[in-house]
């Protein structure tokens, strides 16, 4: 008989406000989540899924299982032949390649460097040839 009844109506006209409240911190987590977690994850596949399309042959590249060598032809969109030593050759699928340590020249470019050299053959340049090999002569 010390409890008042009064107590117990009060609780019925706060629910409303109440679930919305509780639905909160769902939300604000799911949003932390998506930031932190799920937009960087799909920032960084497709990164990847961009660096597999470009590949091209003459490519340096690493695999999952950490095998470096160079790409000596695309064989379809899946998969890629690497040279990993003199003469041995592997069929990888593309999309284990996890990096790409050096790209080659586009064409372009490589027509401009095959002109070099013959010019620096010819004409018995020593500089340009310094240059070809790494830039130390003079």
């Amino acid at each position: 008989m010390f409890i008042s009844p009064a107590y117990a109506q009060t609780a019925g006209a706060a629910g409303e406000g109440s679930f919305l409240i509780q639905l909160a911190p769902l939300i604000l987590i799911f949003v932390v989540f998506y930031f932190l977690l799920i937009r960087p994850q799909q920032k960084k596949m497709k990164a990847h899924k961009a660096m597999v399309a470009g590949l091209r042959r003459g490519d340096r590249v690493v695999t999952a299982g950490g095998i470096i060598g160079v790409v000596t032809k695309i064989l379809s969109d899946t998969e890629a032949q690497l040279e990993i030593a003199d003469g041995v050759r592997v069929r990888i699928v593309r999309a284990t390649i996890t990096d790409v340590l050096s790209k080659t020249a586009p064409a372009d470019n490589a027509e401009e460097a095959d002109l070099e050299e013959e010019s620096a053959a010819e004409n018995g340049d020593k500089k340009a040839r310094s240059r070809q090999i790494g830039g130390r002569g003079k």
